[in-house]
């Protein structure tokens, strides 16, 4: 008997080592799910390929510049994750269940000032909570996807207010071209240069930084 106990306790080492690499292996796609990288990753690419250069900037540049947007969003809630969980459990003061719920309380904060009654009510009938539930109490499973839903939406309109003006430059020059009778040359030749010195003349990159950090209730 003793030695099934032995073995047992031996076998939970790998098991619990392979849940600790799965939990490792999920974390940062979780944390971009549940962080602003969403709607910040959706603008820049829209405003790439509103511009007409789809090779520039790279997607390292892009991808680069939304995690550090990401991060000045995400500041003041990592700030709490730290100071209400993650600092109490190193110096042994909480246990590891009270210090995830206390770290899982300022995302959830965050996601729910972002998110429309809707998108959660939504989510939480295809979970058969209970109808009228406060958000405080919906699950994450129903507060996530809710989340991403509404980030995608914001992040799409926000790119589509960028586009408009560079699809009315490409508009222009296909008419001049035509007026001119130059049909052979293509638009996108002239209108390309036009919009990079549009975006360049009103600093367009800084201006979407801003806007994008701006656009996020704290």
């Amino acid at each position: 008997m003793d030695a099934l106990l032995a073995l047992h306790g031996h076998a939970t080492v790998p098991l619990d080592a392979l849940l600790a690499l799965t939990a490792l292996s999920l974390a940062p796609f979780l944390i971009m799910m549940m962080t602003s990288f969403v709607r910040i990753t959706v603008v820049l690419s829209l405003v790439r390929s509103a511009i007409g250069a789809s090779a520039l900037p790279p997607n390292a540049v892009i991808t680069g510049l939304a995690l550090i947007l990401t991060s000045v969003v995400m500041a003041p809630t990592v700030d709490r994750i730290l100071h209400e969980g993650v600092l109490p459990y190193t110096q042994g003061r909480i246990s590891s269940v009270t210090a995830v719920q206390r770290m899982e309380e300022p995302l959830r904060r965050f996601m729910l000032r972002q998110t429309p009654r809707r998108d959660l009510e939504l989510f939480a009938h295809a979970l058969h909570r209970p109808i009228g539930e406060t958000v405080q109490r919906m699950p994450l499973t129903a507060v996530i996807p809710a989340f991403v839903v509404n980030e995608l939406r914001n992040g799409f309109g926000i790119g589509f207010a960028l586009y408009l003006p560079f699809v009315v430059i490409d508009l222009v020059v296909a008419s001049l071209l035509m007026g001119l009778g130059m049909m052979m040359l293509s638009p996108s030749v002239v209108s390309l240069p036009c919009k990079l010195f549009l975006f360049v003349a009103v600093d367009g990159w800084a201006l979407v930084c801003t806007g994008l950090i701006t656009s996020f209730r704290s």
